[in-house]
C-alpha cells in the first residue's frame, strides 16, 4: 500500500513537472493557436507527454524506495 502512494505521489510531481516544462517551451499557446479542433494530434502529444513525465517520476520513485529499503 506505501508503494502505491509513493508511485500516486510522485506521479503527480512528474506530470507536473512536465506540463510546467510544456508550458514554458509554449506547446500549450501552439495547440490553442492551432488550426481545427483541438482534439487532434497536438492534443494527444501533449496528454503523452504529461503522462510520460508521470510515469518516469513514479517508476524512478518505486526504484529508489526499493533500494533505499534493501
Amino acid at each position: 500500500m506505501v508503494s502505491v502512494k509513493v508511485f500516486f505521489w510522485w506521479f503527480v510531481v512528474g506530470a507536473t513537472m512536465a506540463l510546467a516544462v510544456i508550458l514554458v517551451q509554449g506547446g500549450i499557446r501552439e495547440v490553442m493557436q492551432a488550426q481545427g479542433s483541438v482534439w487532434e494530434l497536438k492534443l494527444v502529444e501533449l496528454l503523452t507527454t504529461i503522462i510520460g513525465g508521470g510515469l518516469l517520476g513514479g517508476c524512478i520513485a518505486l526504484i529508489l524506495d526499493r533500494i533505499k529499503k534493501s
